[in-house]
């Protein structure tokens, strides 16, 4: 447990941190006391969400390949794999980039984003976009660090780029008077001054990343795919179901998407924790599954689920009491104020069992069945959540957006949750360690070759 929580709360502080700075913008935004940029926010963060679980898929890969490495013992092919990752991740992302700005109209018109909104949305994706292949590099060096257990380092990584940020953004927005633009120009300088950071301590600090080989790449591919694949296809469940909620939220209005994008900022300052925890027990079941610690993997999971639980119910309290001055300090109108109330008083609530669905992720992920976080996050974001959604939206409105994400959490959470757990008992009992095939030169030897 100690374990859990020492990675977890390093990640979590780091991550959230970002995310403040995030809705940090978002609150200077919304002194400019123009809804639409309110609304826009709301558009491009959907879309935003697609792009940037791409990244954390190929980071989760990359982590549990390179801990698996290290828990074997072979650093150089750790480092290898490393580099090659980078590489890979770079590419893939460079391709998503391209296909975001090309069809950024028609992606935001299909979420409902109209007129003067839909415009300054789309103008903000093609100023942020192009910078994810650098988001790429400096994540999948970060999540190199975690893979050796460094979680203060990979913590001071983002505490940086986003202290920088939160002091330039305000100068940006307001100083210079670039407005939604400003706040566009700050998340790309955020990304290069993380990407500078994490390369940092990756190569100056632990030396994890090995020059550059086509031959490398190469043999590293395949292996790296195999994990990244479904990965990248299990975290775009979430950004899916996002962006299905945002198109049900947005037949509401422009006040109802401006409270919505407060949820969304809300959502990962407040459950930063929750979201840290995946990449952070993904790591630690890496290195146990590579030295076939397999008691531990049990334990991982065990107090993983326990730390998910309390965590939220600190948090939902928290929520709870904060949401009324959350909402009226954004400027919200009726619509919107509702529509964080729903989250901060029923919907926050959902995430206790959406600790469930993140804890078997990282299971499956990790140990080699990433197929079965794929299914169980898509049959939440890509099945259920629409039709809970249009269905508690013709009773509640617009907070039945709110409502339908923790029902589906529900009925999702605890499955994947059980049968992550079922999963990780079979392996103790299915998985043997390798024999040594020489012959015993001793009885006490050969009583150890018997038993093991």
């Amino acid at each position: 447990m100690g374990h859990v929580i020492r990675m977890t709360m390093t990640g979590a502080v780091g991550i959230t941190f970002v995310f403040i700075v995030d809705a940090a913008n978002l609150f200077w935004i919304s002194l400019l006391g123009d809804p639409r940029l309110m609304a826009s926010i709301g558009f491009s963060f959907a879309v935003q969400f697609l792009s940037v679980s791409v990244g954390i898929g190929l980071m989760i890969a990359s982590t549990a390949l390179i801990a698996r490495s290290i828990g074997e013992g072979d650093r150089e092919k750790a480092r290898r794999q490393a580099t090659s990752a980078a590489i890979i991740a770079a590419v893939v992302q460079a391709i998503v980039a391209t296909l975001i700005v090309w069809f950024r109209h028609d992606i935001l018109r299909v979420a409902g984003a109209e007129g003067e909104t839909a415009d300054l949305a789309a103008r903000y994706l093609m100023m942020s976009v192009p910078s994810l292949p650098i988001m790429a590099v400096s994540m999948i060096a970060n999540g190199s660090l975690r893979a050796l257990g460094d979680g203060k380092r990979s913590m001071f990584v983002t505490l940086t780029s986003g202290g920088i940020t939160m002091i330039v953004d305000p100068f940006l927005i307001y100083g210079l008077a670039m407005g939604l633009d400003g706040a566009a120009l700050g998340l790309v300088l955020s990304r290069f001054i993380m990407l500078g950071m994490a390369l940092r301590f990756a190569i100056g600090t632990h030396d994890i990343l090995a020059v550059p080989r086509l031959a490398d790449i190469a043999e590293t591919l395949r292996p790296y795919l195999i994990i990244a694949v479904p990965a990248i296809l299990t975290q775009l469940a979430t950004p899916v179901g996002n962006y299905l909620l945002t198109t049900v939220m947005s037949q509401f209005g422009d006040d109802a998407m401006a409270g919505w994008a407060v949820v969304g900022r809300l959502t990962v300052v407040a459950f930063g924790g929750i979201f840290s925890l995946a990449g952070a027990i993904g790591g630690i079941f890496g290195q146990n599954f590579g030295a076939r610690e397999y008691d531990r993997l049990r334990t991982t999971y065990r107090d993983a689920l326990i730390f998910g639980l309390l965590y939220t119910v600190v948090t939902w309290t928290i929520l709870a009491a904060v949401g009324p001055s959350v909402a009226q300090s954004f400027g919200l109108g009726p619509t919107g104020v509702g529509v964080v109330l729903a989250f901060t008083h029923v919907g926050a609530g959902g995430f206790m069992f959406a600790a469930g669905l993140f804890v078997s992720n990282a299971a499956f992920n990790a140990l080699g069945k990433p197929t079965r976080s794929t299914l169980t996050n898509w049959l939440r974001d890509g099945v259920l959540t629409l039709p809970i959604a249009l269905w508690l939206a013709g009773i509640y409105q617009a907070e039945g957006v709110i409502y339908a994400q923790a029902v589906a959490a529900i009925i999702v959470g605890v499955g994947a949750a059980l049968w992550g757990w079922r999963f990780v008992l079979s392996l103790a009992r299915q998985a043997l360690p390798p024999l040594d095939l020489e012959p015993p030169r001793s009885y006490a030897h050969a009583d150890r070759f018997r038993r093991r």
